[in-house]
């Protein structure tokens, strides 16, 4: 890991050209507005710098405000512009610059547990072109800049005449995928400055691995141009994690990872979570100690069943009345000893909007709830003892098991893996996941979790990928009849536990 290392970072006029410096000289850039929001820090610009280089993956090579915004107390943050003279930061994107957004404070309880970034109070959205817009710009440009460390890559709109014969590279945001009546694969390409088709012949070695291309994912692609805005191509590059292999971090204690209660149906497994809570309450025999450890339990989503969410639901639901449902969730969780933090996200059967990214669960139905909960939004990055969590509820799993061979409801740590290729939580837009347009992309995954959980589609998997221990966590929920008519094998009652200091998983089983 990098460290910002030398004399302090000084407060005087000379404090902005100080600071790009120091991140030059560690391969870094900045853009004007993250340089902007670094000098109007009132706090220490030093301790910043360091917790900024320390999340900050090294294929990203331009520092954005979104990066910088994550580590902010903005009760830190001057509200008047900087007096001292800002440098020209150089950025590596071609893509504008996307608009700038409003900062959030994190939420800090008092504990080692933190919430650094999600949607709540950060919504900008109205629905129209302009979001749109920015949306996916911001998507490309974060991205690109991933790329970017790994290709020496060139605009669309400089692919004329002149690069006829030529091997050149392009970074593209994917429009369209298609096979042709010969069987070779067209892949159409934008980027701020123009379009671009991406020709892969059925013969070439990289037609296979073609196949994994989904629409509105960003790639780099090289092959030789033919002047004439088409390129044939000999490689493809997904921005992908860093090369690893050992954990990329090392916390203490543990933590447990759950999702989908669905408290409020007919189905919901009482016997099983008692179960469970005797045994994390000491009041049966741990011979292990496990239950002693457990410091954390995170909730990815689907607390309650929700009233409404698919057809015939009415038939499965022990409780009628969605208050009702947050009621008895809470007396369920209220139960678990209060020495363990406890972390609630929302998902699609959640009382949250239905487009994601999702708030967290609102005001009035945390007060249900013990206060020292912490609830935060779908998604949302967190740490735990300094372990950085990316929490999904994971619809999008959906689409990619629709979109891509070989994925399956039954091995849900695949797709998850898929995500983290694509450092994209949802790529796919417009499928069966509805995505507000944000002016900020709150799914492009900017720097690698230590842990990336979902839940969702009610199967436990559990994997590592990089570094990153990839886990979904499966249901307290047996299996509905709705379910039996979509063939879904639920795995319940299977709680994933994992060690935050060797970050290894195990399963404990309470049916």
């Amino acid at each position: 890991m990098q460290q910002i290392s030398g004399s302090r970072v000084h407060q005087g006029p000379s404090a902005g050209l100080e600071i790009v410096e120091r991140l030059a000289e560690l391969g870094y850039q900045l853009e004007p507005e993250a340089l902007e929001i670094i000098c109007r820090y009132r706090g220490s610009k030093e301790d910043l710098l360091k917790r900024i280089v320390s999340s900050t993956d090294r294929s990203v090579v331009v520092i954005g405000s979104y990066q910088v915004s994550c580590h902010l107390d903005s009760a830190l943050i001057s509200s008047t512009p900087s007096a001292l003279p800002i440098p020209s930061a150089r950025s590596a994107s071609l893509a504008p610059s996307p608009a700038s957004v409003s900062l959030s404070p994190a939420r800090i309880v008092p504990s080692s547990a933190e919430l650094k970034c999600d949607i709540t109070g950060r919504s900008t959205c109205v629905g129209d072109y302009s979001d749109f817009v920015h949306y996916f710009r911001d998507r490309y440009a974060k991205i690109r800049e991933i790329l970017s460390r790994r290709l020496n890559s060139r605009p669309i709109e400089s692919l004329g005449k002149s690069t006829t014969g030529r091997e050149v590279s392009v970074i593209g945001m994917v429009m369209d995928v298609r096979t042709t009546a010969k069987g070779n694969r067209v892949i159409e390409l934008e980027d701020p400055t123009g379009l671009l088709t991406a020709v892969i012949q059925k013969d070439a070695e990289i037609y296979e691995q073609s196949g994994l291309i989904i629409t509105d994912e960003v790639i780099g692609v090289t092959g030789t141009s033919d002047g004439n805005g088409r390129v044939f191509v000999k490689s493809l590059l997904w921005p992908d994690m860093p090369n690893q292999t050992a954990p990329l971090e090392k916390g203490s204690g543990c933590a447990l990872l759950l999702s989908d209660l669905h408290v409020g149906s007919k189905y919901f497994m009482a016997e099983a979570w008692q179960r469970f809570l005797e045994w994390l309450n000491g009041d049966v025999d741990d011979p292990s100690g496990l239950a002693s450890k457990v410091q954390y339990i995170v909730i990815a989503g689907d607390v309650v069943d929700g009233i409404g969410i698919y057809p015939g639901q009415e038939k499965d639901l022990a409780i009628m009345d969605i208050y009702e449902q947050y009621q008895a969730a809470a007396k369920w969780l209220n139960g678990i000893r209060k020495d363990i933090k406890v972390i609630i996200a929302p998902g699609n059967h959640d009382i949250v909007r239905q487009a994601e990214p999702q708030p967290a669960l609102p005001d009035d139905i945390q007060r249900y709830f013990r206060s020292d909960m912490l609830f935060v939004g779908n998604p949302a990055w967190v740490t735990l003892s300094g372990i950085s969590v990316l929490i999904y509820h994971g619809r999008s799993i959906d689409d990619l098991v629709l979109r891509l061979p070989g994925i399956s409801y039954a091995a849900p740590e695949m797709a998850m893996i898929e995500m983290l290729r694509r450092r994209h939580l949802s790529p796919i837009y417009g499928s069966r996941v509805s995505i507000a347009p944000e002016h900020e992309d709150h799914y492009v995954i900017s720097r690698p979790p230590a842990i990336l959980h979902c839940g969702h589609v009610h199967t436990v998997g559990i994997a590592r990928y990089k570094g990153v221990a990839v886990i979904n966590s499966g249901t307290w929920q047996s299996q509905t009849d709705f379910q039996k008519k979509m063939n879904i094998q639920p795995v319940a009652g299977v709680v994933p536990i994992i060690d935050l200091a060797s970050m290894k998983v195990r399963k404990l089983i309470f049916t």
